[in-house]
């Protein structure tokens, strides 16, 4: 899988911004059309992307631009400035179910096919952020071979519920455990929804924990102090890897003599919790090699 721990929103009709962004090390940089960006200054900001797509390509770091969502009628003008050999995807709002993922999908093959790219080239991270996306998550998860991921959308999932958006995300927990569970099952990451209070980094580090408890592998930054938290967070720490090698070696003792479980600091082992360890070491000696 692609390594998207942290993925950090520069408004892309914001040229001084996306100057600075350029200097810095997200997992990927999303440049966006969408929120961020105000109604009458929505073709700028696609001109202004587009300018910068190759610049930030030229980063090695992995470029999705967030388009605005179906129902806008901006969508096809947004791709149409994006779409290209540069960029890794795109990040699309307001997916409510497959036929929405179907709609997307048919614009992208009509301008890869336009730009002489292999069909299917540009992947797709769908924003799951209603009551009727959370209820479709697994099936909009799998509707297409171009999705890797999907992100919880929280402000506008509290919106469309009608309900206050709190604190401590304690109306986030069943949709925050829907989608990591949908994601896992379909084999795609889950992303996790901003934090807001960007300059609470301890708050940031709490929330993230927890997030990445439930199963998410990674989530978005609307500023760049939010961006080493959030590798930290989501990467295995040097406590995490050196447990997990120990759990490995507790367990292969256990098995040259020829029993099939173990204990270590007072705790089992065995098969689901060495098959547990063996992926965080896997996992961190990925994330190693793509961070040297």
């Amino acid at each position: 899988m692609t390594l998207l721990r942290s993925l950090l929103f520069v408004p892309g009709n914001a040229p001084r911004m996306l100057d600075r962004a350029l200097a810095l090390k997200p997992d990927a940089f999303i440049p966006d059309l969408e929120d961020s960006v105000p109604i009458d200054e929505k073709a700028n900001a696609r001109s202004v992307t587009a300018s910068y797509i190759e610049r930030f390509a030229a980063t090695g770091k992995t470029i999705i631009p967030r388009v605005n969502s179906l129902d806008t009628g901006l969508l096809e003008e947004d791709l149409a400035a994006v779409v290209g050999p540069h960029i890794f995807g795109v990040s699309v709002g307001k997916i409510d179910a497959p036929v929405d993922v179907a709609e997307v999908c048919k614009i992208l093959q009509r301008l890869e096919v336009r730009a002489g790219m292999r069909i299917g080239t540009t992947k797709l991270l769908p924003w799951i952020e209603s009551a009727s996306a959370i209820v479709n998550a697994y099936e909009i998860c799998v509707s297409s071979s171009r999705i890797v991921g999907v992100s919880l959308g929280a402000e506008d999932f509290t919106n469309d519920m009608e309900i206050e958006r709190r604190q401590d995300d304690r109306e986030l927990a069943y949709p925050r455990n829907a989608i990591a569970i949908a994601a896992r099952a379909a084999g795609v990451l889950a992303l996790d929804t901003p934090f807001f209070a960007f300059r609470d980094p301890d708050a940031l580090l709490e929330n993230s924990g927890d997030s990445k408890a439930q199963g998410f592998r990674g989530r978005f930054a609307i500023h760049p102090a939010q961006v080493d938290v959030i590798n930290q967070v989501y990467s295995p720490s040097d406590a995490e890897v050196e447990h997990a090698r120990r759990v490995i070696a507790a367990f292969e003792e256990a098995a040259s003599q020829g029993r099939g479980s173990t204990s270590l600091d007072g705790h089992v082992v065995d098969v689901p919790v060495v098959k547990r360890a063996e992926a965080l070491l896997e996992s961190a000696e990925s994330m190693g090699a793509a961070n040297p």
